[in-house]
Order: C-alpha cells, then sequence, then structure tokens
C-alpha cells in the first residue's frame, strides 16, 4: 500500500489528464437521487476531483460534498480544480477510507469512482453503514477482475491483469457486503465505452502510469511489458493511430436500511 500511497501522490497533478471521465454513472446517480433537493454526501478516494466536478455539474444547488483521500497531493488537485469551476460547497479530509472521521448517521449519499479496490472492503463498508442516514445510498463505481482482464491493457499489456489482484467479482463483493451491518444491494449496473485511441496516447499514459497497475512492475519488467505491448498492438490492429476497443466497468448501488441521524 505506501507503494501505491507513493504512486498517487506522484501522479497527482497529471491523472486528470492521463485518465477518462464517464458521464453516464453521473447521470444514473443523478437519476436515483431525483427527489433529493439537499444532499449531504462524500466521495471516499476522490483524488483530484475530476468526478465531484461532475457531480456537482449535475445534482443541483443543494449538494454539499465533503472530498476524503488518502493522499495530499490529490486533494490539494481537487481543491484547485474545484475552485477554478466555481465550486464552493464542498471540504477536504486527508484520512483512510476505512477510518472515516464522519458523524454516523448523517449523510445521504456516498461515492467511490474507480477507488474501492485500494480500500479493505469490509472495513469501507462498515463506516460506510455507521455514517449513512437510513434510506442513505452508497454507490461504487469499478471495475471487476474479469473486465480489467478483458480491456486493452489486460489483453496486450504483459502480466497487467495478473498483477492486479485486488479487484473483485460479484460474488465476492456480494459475500463481503452481507458481512457489513444495514447494507442491502438495491442494483448492479454495467457500463460499457468504445474507447479510441493511437498508440502514442496509450504509451504515453503507461509511461505516466496512469493505472496504479504499473507501479507494481520493477523498472525493468515494465520496460519489456511496454515494448511487447506495443507489438502486439501492431500486430492485432490494422491501424495503431486509430485503435478502437471497449471498457467496462460496474456500478454498486447499496442502500443502508437502519438508524437515525444522532
Amino acid at each position: 500500500m505506501k507503494e501505491i500511497h507513493h504512486h498517487f501522490s506522484r501522479i497527482a497533478y497529471e491523472y486528470e489528464d492521463l485518465r477518462t471521465t464517464d458521464i453516464e454513472p453521473i447521470l444514473l446517480i443523478k437519476n436515483k437521487l431525483v427527489n433529493l433537493t439537499k444532499i449531504k454526501g462524500a466521495d471516499i478516494g476522490c483524488g483530484g476531483g475530476r468526478y465531484d466536478i461532475e457531480l456537482f455539474n449535475h445534482l443541483g444547488k443543494g449538494f454539499h460534498l465533503i472530498c476524503i483521500d488518502y493522499s495530499e497531493n490529490m486533494l490539494r488537485k481537487l481543491d484547485n480544480n474545484l475552485n477554478e469551476h466555481n465550486i464552493k460547497e464542498f471540504s477536504t479530509v486527508r484520512t483512510s477510507a476505512m477510518d472515516l472521521p464522519l458523524t454516523a448517521n448523517c449523510f445521504d449519499v456516498l461515492f467511490s469512482f474507480n477507488a474501492v479496490h485500494h480500500f479493505n472492503l469490509l472495513d469501507f463498508l462498515e463506516e460506510s453503514s455507521r455514517v449513512l442516514r437510513n434510506n442513505g445510498q452508497l454507490f461504487i463505481y469499478t471495475r471487476l477482475r474479469s473486465q480489467n482482464q478483458r480491456n486493452i491493457w489486460g489483453r496486450f499489456f504483459p502480466k497487467f491483469h495478473e498483477k492486479e489482484k485486488s479487484l473483485l467479482e460479484i460474488n465476492e463483493f456480494e459475500r463481503t457486503l452481507k458481512k457489513a451491518s444495514d447494507l442491502i444491494l438495491e442494483s448492479i449496473e454495467y457500463f460499457m465505452y468504445k474507447r479510441k485511441a493511437n498508440l502514442e496516447w496509450l504509451v504515453k499514459q503507461a509511461k505516466k502510469h496512469h493505472y496504479s497497475t504499473f507501479s507494481l512492475y520493477s523498472k525493468k519488467e515494465f520496460e519489456e511489458s511496454l515494448k511487447k505491448f506495443q507489438l502486439n498492438i501492431i500486430s492485432h490492429f490494422k491501424d495503431p493511430d486509430k485503435l478502437i476497443w471497449n471498457d467496462e466497468n460496474i456500478m454498486f448501488n447499496i442502500k443502508k436500511g437502519k438508524a437515525t441521524c444522532g
């Protein structure tokens, strides 16, 4: 975990330029929360705030958000990003996802975008249950281990999907959720995106370690794998300047069943 924390601190100021922000889960969340005029929320593992900007764009004036991350550099970047978008109804907290300094039973909604595989899942779910109000919701946007294996990195970058051991499958997630207090799985939402890029851009992403998985390689191992990746892409695609593939993600929509704000 120390290497992962170091990775995110190192990449904080370039991260949003290297990653894609998906609007589709934001639109689904907006629809799920349509009946709430005031929303008190927290984003756990918020990073530089790219998803938080979209949440503010879509959830309206009654939305207040606490942005939580373990990386101080990420929180600095988030603060700059949200202020540049004239977003003021937020605060930041540097802490672990497994030890949230938040008032019990008082939050309408919690979010986690592409971060939950860095948490101890059961501890995070227990903390989420503690801070959510009755009927409060938790949205976890992530990818499955099998989805990771099918994307362009899992298929063509040597050892990529084998090294990423922290991603789960649905049955593993559901088993852990059953151990958490008062949380009920409301729905599972599936997303598929057609991505387009050229090989030069993918190589840049990999060299900048846009996925934390790349921090699990030794320097020599990464360089050898990157060379093999380029050869794999050239041999598989007709035009390395016009690459098209599918990315997949999943979102767990979870509801709190008991307790009231104290």
